[in-house]
């Protein structure tokens, strides 16, 4: 349970995929998306607001379905 926590909280604050995969020993960042995608409720909201930054538009909110 610690370690789901752990991996949960650390998406969640917006660490790398790739270095929770690292640190948590899985074999490639797929092994870790497969278990812990649905914590990262905030995903491509970066590209979306950079993209909304060139056009001039205002920044839309993401929101988790």
């Amino acid at each position: 349970m610690l370690r789901r926590t752990y991996a949960s909280l650390t998406l969640e604050a917006g660490e790398s995929v790739v270095t929770l995969a690292r640190w948590l020993g899985h074999s490639s960042p797929t092994v870790t998306l497969d278990y812990y995608a649905h914590f990262m409720p905030g995903v491509g909201g970066k590209g979306a607001r950079a993209i909304d930054g060139l056009l001039g538009q205002p920044a839309a909110v993401v929101t988790a379905a």
